[in-house]
């Protein structure tokens, strides 16, 4: 490890933070309950793990400024998966092989060590890209030391090659990389290893024209695989899909694949791709499981490429955060995101509850009074005619029993039209919103179709507003939440 230069960046580090933290936190837009950066840019969460009943998250962090870079890795803990602290940064891109950044990766706990899994991202003056996939160690899950690289390129692929998720079965580990082909198709490619530091190449499990799969994007980033409920299932960020009806319509999108890995022949055999988030900003996320048994998901609240220059946070030097924490499980061979149940913990008061009947009008319901808000409408009928909810100037979502459409409306962050994202369902019970300044999460019927979205209010009154091309009845229910505070000195004091 280069110590001094490790030193010298960690030092810049904080000093940027203490030269923006006041502008930074009076930002109107800053979110109240979710994680965000201290100062600067975070992008994808990494090294999601419990210990010893810690959570950690790290995360991808440019201190420096609200574009991408070479990333630090930021690092919090929790309890609970609501209260975060800020630790000592994490990682560094202070050596030969991650220079130009230490790329997204996991974490695992083994002889009572953490390993963090990364990627070693490497540039030349003339922009010519290595990349490693690195491993550091510590004793404490807080200090850690770079052992250097466990892996390196091998044939086939580019160099786009990284995001290396690692666990253990039985008596091996394993290892997925999201990777591009050198015939330009995004690939999982899997490794296996018995003590850590020795890799065996096991070729990709599935991919971009791999099988029946078809064309699915030039590349896969953040692969991740799991069982759950007696399936396989499988994560990825495909870059390159192109826009079908009302799916793929991010810049970059996040699917799943449910099915079964063969150990023995190491394939994959999959259903169909799925999108996993219906919103404007998700992208990047990560799972791991808990001491509960419970396989949690946290994303990142972006979209690379995606309008991030426009963000009006990046005034307050600032830009970007994670989702909440989601509970998965697998109904009907489709994969749910559930707000986990810690998150009832936030609840402050209840501003509102009653239960409404509206016919072929619109009606006033309340105020969101805070901008940290939960809110859950029940509808008490098997079948709701069509209606539309106005959330303020955070957006409006609405449901067209005709076309079985649900759609999320906002302004857009470049201009003055409007935007909109949907999916297919074919009833509507329920919708469990989070509010939270500049951000807007829609859970539907429970977890089955999920909207990820920053949103950006215009000052003064939020109300909510419901219209109805016919006949509906609802239980609607409102809290405003905490505001919780990151706890930074750890960080600033390393």
């Amino acid at each position: 490890m280069n110590r001094q230069a490790d030193k010298q960046l960690r030092n810049e580090a904080i000093e940027t933070y203490e030269q923006h933290c006041q502008k930074v936190e009076e930002d109107r837009y800053r979110l109240d309950y979710h994680i965000v950066p201290p100062v600067g840019l975070i992008n994808d969460p990494n090294g999601f793990v419990q210990w010893n009943g810690v959570y950690h998250m790290f995360y991808q962090w440019m201190p420096f400024k609200t574009g991408h870079g070479a990333k630090f890795w930021g690092h919090f803990t929790s309890d609970d998966l609501i209260h975060w602290r800020h630790e000592p940064i994490a990682l560094t891109p202070s050596d030969w092989f991650d220079k130009n950044g230490c790329y997204s990766g996991s974490a695992i706990i083994h002889n009572n060590q953490m390993y963090l899994f990364y990627t070693g991202n490497v540039k030349d003056d003339e922009g010519n890209r290595e990349t490693y996939q690195c491993l550091a160690v510590s004793k404490d899950g807080i200090y850690f030391e770079k052992k250097g690289p466990v892996i390196e390129l091998p044939s086939g692929y580019t160099a786009h090659f990284r995001d290396p998720k690692v666990w253990r079965e039985g008596d091996r580990w394993y290892m997925i990389i999201g990777a591009q082909s050198e015939s330009l198709h995004g690939k999982a490619v899997m490794f296996q290893s018995f003590d850590l530091y020795s890799w065996e190449h096991l070729g990709p499990i599935t991919g971009s024209h791999e099988g029946t799969t078809g064309d699915l994007g030039y590349m896969w980033e953040c692969p991740d695989l799991f069982e759950l409920g007696g399936r396989d299932v499988l994560i990825v960020s495909p870059q390159g899909l192109e826009e079908k009806g009302w799916q793929y319509k991010n810049v970059f999108q996040v699917g799943y694949f449910i099915g079964e890995w063969n150990r023995t022949s190491h394939q994959f055999q999959h259903e169909g791709f799925r999108e996993l988030d219906r919103g404007f900003e998700f992208y990047a996320p990560q799972t791991t499981l808990d001491e509960n048994g419970r396989r949690i998901l946290i994303g990142w609240m972006g979209v690379p490429e995606q309008n991030e220059h426009a963000h009006p946070t990046i005034d307050h030097h600032w830009i970007h955060a994670l989702t909440v924490p989601r509970e998965l499980q697998v109904v009907d061979d489709k994969l749910y995101q559930r707000p986990i149940e810690e998150l009832k913990q936030l609840r402050l008061m209840q501003q509102f509850h009653e239960t409404i009947h509206v016919a072929n009008e619109g009606k006033a319901i309340h105020s969101l009074k805070t901008g940290r808000e939960e809110i859950i409408i029940n509808l008490l009928e098997n079948r709701v005619e069509s209606f539309s909810i106005q959330l303020g100037t955070y957006g409006s979502l609405s449901y067209d029993d005709n076309s079985q459409l649900f759609t999320f409306t906002r302004k857009s962050i470049v201009g003055d039209e409007n935007e909109v994202r949907q999916c297919e369902v074919a009833t509507v019970e329920q919708i469990r919103i989070f509010v939270d300044n500049s951000s807007v999460e829609l859970f539907i019927n429970n977890g089955e179709e999920v909207f990820t979205s920053r949103a950006f209010p215009t000052v003064g009154e939020q109300s909510i507003r419901i219209d109805t091309a016919g006949e509906i009845q609802a239980d609607i229910s409102i809290w405003t939440l905490h505001k919780l505070d990151l706890q930074l000195d750890r960080f600033t004091n390393e």
